[in-house]
């Protein structure tokens, strides 16, 4: 079966003892911790349009081991009407199974370690069938799905049967937000938009949303990729980012998602935490890293070819040719190192210019960013930021 050595090494053990009652094509994980409003989420998927292929959906609710007893409570309570919820609303091609409360090691617990434990649970039941392109399906446990979420991504799959995995146009809830809520919400959305686009401008081929609960993923590539990772936050970004170097990650623009703007604290950053802090007036979604930084990397990115077995003196003449951002970080960040690795292993053009951006990846990227706004630059007003990029994609 495809995935007997990847589960081996993962150490995996079974959460749902249930065989499928027919084998799944589709298999969308949500972790819960801490949810009180689940049920609008199951609700949610119920309503949807069924594809062709099997469903299923695993709840799995988690909690570190070192949980406090409201988190132990509330995670209870929220198995208890799962239960009830999945006994109540029987289907026939789409199965719920609600796992947990499962208990995490302290030192991992958090959401990539949560995500991980149901993905390789749907990639364990995807392999009883050798079903290496069953799609598996995140999302989380405040998200809203459109009715037709379900027959789109099948629909999109079998259209598109060589990408290893797709995102999802998403838009955030906005309904019954206060007016500052509000604000920052479409804010956040602007600027997720706006450095998506300014990837993509200054010539980075894999721009793409980075948001956990929009995005599927072929359980073959999954394998292929290591599984999902650890981290306590910004596992999607992580796990979107390694996926694009082993084969074409596509957009899903047909459906969407719907995930919560709640204000949360339970991880380190994204969503949650920066519209906390941006109530509390200690983070400013008003401004955003000055759009000149994603000028010096095009101008970089569009003579990187240059740099196909380029000679150490040449190699030198070609930083000072470039604006002072780009030189010193290539400077500091040793960069000279990763190229002659590249030169060593690359033989054609062809090949460098695809492993150019293994290197040079997205992590890369936002290092320089912040390096650039450390140095160079000021975070500066987004909505002209965005005016100045419209702008040069017009000319």
């Amino acid at each position: 079966m495809f995935a007997d050595k990847y589960l081996e090494k993962n150490q995996h053990k079974n959460l749902i003892n249930e065989l499928p009652e027919a084998a799944p094509g589709i298999i969308v994980v949500i972790p819960c911790l801490r949810e009180t409003e689940l049920t609008k989420t199951l609700n949610s998927l119920n309503a949807c349009d069924l594809p062709g292929c099997m469903v299923e959906v695993i709840l799995l609710i988690n909690q570190s081991e070192a949980a406090d007893e409201e988190t132990i409570r509330i995670n209870k309570q929220t198995k208890a009407e799962a239960d009830e919820w999945i006994a109540t609303n029987p289907k026939t091609d789409i199965r719920f199974y609600a796992v947990g409360p499962i208990n995490l090691k302290k030192k991992w617990a958090g959401a990539g370690l949560a995500r991980k434990k149901g993905m390789d649970e749907a990639i364990s039941r995807f392999n009883l069938n050798d079903n290496k392109d069953g799609i598996l399906v995140s999302l989380d446990a405040d998200t809203l799905v459109a009715k037709n979420y379900l027959v789109e991504i099948e629909r999109h799959f079998w259209e598109h049967p060589k990408q290893v995995g797709a995102t999802l146009a998403f838009e955030h809830q906005k309904q019954q937000l206060d007016k500052k809520h509000r604000e920052g919400i479409e804010l956040y959305e602007l600027y997720l938009d706006y450095y998506k686009r300014a990837l993509h401008y200054c010539g980075y081929p894999y721009s793409l949303f980075t948001i956990g609960s929009a995005f599927a993923v072929k359980a073959e590539a999954y394998v292929k990729r290591g599984g999902m990772n650890r981290r306590q936050a910004g596992e999607d970004f992580y796990f979107l980012q390694n996926l694009v170097q082993i084969g074409r990650v596509g957009e899903i623009t047909s459906t969407k998602v719907y995930p919560s703007a709640r204000l949360s604290n339970r991880v380190p950053f994204g969503t949650g935490p920066i519209l906390q802090k941006w109530m509390k007036g200690e983070e400013d979604l008003t401004l955003t890293y000055n759009f000149e930084a994603f000028k010096n990397l095009h101008q970089f990115f569009a003579q990187k070819d240059r740099l196909f077995k380029i000679h150490p003196n040449d190699y030198l003449e070609f930083l000072n040719n470039l604006n002072m951002p780009v030189k010193e970080f290539l400077e500091l960040d040793k960069f000279s190192i990763e190229l002659e690795d590249l030169n060593n292993n690359c033989s054609r053009l062809e090949t460098f210019q695809v492993r150019f951006f293994q290197k040079f990846n997205a992590f890369k990227i936002l290092k320089f960013l912040n390096f650039a706004h450390e140095k160079f630059y000021q975070k500066v007003d987004l909505q002209l930021q965005v005016k100045l990029l419209n702008q040069e994609q017009l000319d």
